[in-house]
């Protein structure tokens, strides 16, 4: 919201069907802080309504955040109606990669911060760990130790002593499921948990598995994949073997090493020993199916204006 106000932009925010009180509770605290009438405007409500506001002609600009599917329904809209502008913030297959020099706890606090936030729930979250072959065994059993003890943290999220709290809906919560259930189906090893948390709500244990579909699928859940490589070209090669490019992160002591690694992963924002994180001073955004556009920093702010040239012929005399 900041770069569409910065540059004199009024704007309608629509929540997301599965969480529309929290944008509802924003709005009071507008409110509360004075925000003039009209300047930022929420609207609750499902795809349709969304839809509506693509297709709008007096909407000049779409910024959208969700699913590729749903980006491009978007992309379409803005077509069809006014050629608005668009900026897509879509789905993510985050990759960490753990090189045998990495700080091993650093790594292993990251990476599974970046997956476990929000159990799952999240584009950016490191959702395909690549570990170098050498330390595989003991980089595994370290998440799976940080897993099992997250599960002791999953619970109500209304009380201040729970971490991590349940899938979004019904819907989400079958989907993940399914996926986790085919997976065994298939033979696949489940290293840790994947199983329901409890008889009641969508609480799901993180999952540590090796499998080829959850490898390169966005699962929107908790459930990470392990694969291992032999050396650094294996590696990038492995991380951008997917069709999307929103964050990676990459871990070793070698920092010729890591940002020689990180120009060569197709990734919008790249980490190095650290979880992925965002400012409001740094673009955010993504490569391939990830979307297009950025949020934040000066590119962000350039998506809410209109680039304008005027010439000026000052060799015209003035009038007596």
């Amino acid at each position: 919201m900041a770069p569409a106000m910065a540059a004199g932009n009024t704007f309608v925010l629509k929540s997301s069907e599965k969480s529309p009180l929290v944008t509802c509770a924003y709005g009071d605290l507008l409110n509360e802080a004075g925000f003039p009438p009209g300047v930022i405007n929420i609207l609750t409500g499902d795809g349709k309504v969304g839809s509506l506001l693509a297709h709008h002609m007096q909407v000049s600009k779409i910024a959208f955040t969700g699913s590729a599917p749903a980006g491009r329904a978007v992309m379409a809209a803005a077509a069809k109606s006014n050629l608005k502008k668009v900026s897509l913030e879509l789905g993510g297959k985050s990759p960490a990669l753990i090189f045998d020099d990495a700080d091993l706890d650093n790594a292993v606090e990251h990476s599974s911060t970046s997956f476990l936030r929000n159990s799952g729930q999240i584009c950016f979250a490191a959702s395909r760990v690549l570990v170098q072959e050498n330390i595989a065994p003991k980089f595994i059993e370290a998440i799976k130790v940080a897993f099992e003890g997250a599960e002791k943290q999953m619970g109500d999220p209304s009380l201040a002593n729970t971490a991590f709290g349940p899938l979004a809906d019904k819907k989400q919560f079958e989907r993940v499921m399914s996926f986790l259930t085919g997976a065994r189906e298939e033979g696949v090893q489940v290293l840790v948990g994947g199983e329901r948390k409890g008889d009641q709500g969508t609480f799901v244990n993180h999952a540590q598995i090796r499998d080829r579909v959850l490898y390169t699928d966005e699962i929107f859940g908790p459930a990470v994949s392990v694969r291992t490589f032999k050396d650094e070209d294996e590696a990038v090669e492995l991380a951008n073997a997917t069709t999307y490019g929103l964050g990676s992160t990459v871990y070793t002591s070698d920092v010729a090493r890591a940002l020689r690694v990180a120009g060569k992963l197709e990734a919008g924002t790249v980490g190095i020993n650290s979880a992925f994180n965002t400012s409001p001073q740094t673009p955010f955004g993504g490569y391939k199916q990830s979307g297009y556009g950025r949020e934040s920093g000066p590119e962000g702010l350039k998506e809410y204006l209109q680039p304008k040239t005027i010439h000026i012929n000052m060799n015209v005399p003035k009038k007596k």
